[in-house]
């Protein structure tokens, strides 16, 4: 059994209240909670975090090692485009992660096209919603193994 970490950043604490027309209906609890259980269908455990602070995302990130992470599906939510802090700590620490974002970057406004992410990611889930946070606990645990 893999420990996986789910991280998200900025305003996502919002969801199912936010732009639902842009980021769906979905509270981050119930996403989390599936997540969950998908995991452990999957024979792994998902660990969730999320904060409106770069500083405790930073902070999770360098901890995740040694709580036995291998694996981290990351959602920085604005901070996307503007944090080469968080790239810093995953590059830090070597963390293998998946970038994940519930609405697709590329059709939204030109300043959300660029990620500081995802040239360092396994790779990058972008436009599917809810579900792209489960493809990405499939490929996270598939990469864990």
């Amino acid at each position: 059994m893999a420990r996986l970490l789910l991280l998200n950043g900025p305003n996502l604490n919002l969801l199912g209240q936010r732009e639902p027309e842009v980021y769906g209906s979905d509270t981050l609890p119930a996403i989390e909670t599936r997540l969950q259980a998908l995991a452990k269908e999957l024979g792994h455990e998902l660990v969730t975090f999320q904060s409106n602070a770069e500083h405790e995302l930073i902070a999770r990130i360098h901890s995740a090692r040694a709580d036995g992470v291998r694996c981290a599906i990351f959602n920085p939510g604005g901070l996307t485009h503007t944090s080469i802090a968080l790239r810093d700590a995953l590059l830090g620490v070597k963390l293998p992660f998946i970038e994940i974002h519930l609405s697709n970057t590329f059709a939204r406004e030109s300043f959300r096209q660029h990620s500081f992410f995802s040239d360092i990611a396994l790779g990058c889930i972008v436009g599917l919603g809810p579900l792209g946070y489960e493809l990405a606990v499939r490929a996270a645990a598939a990469r864990a193994h």
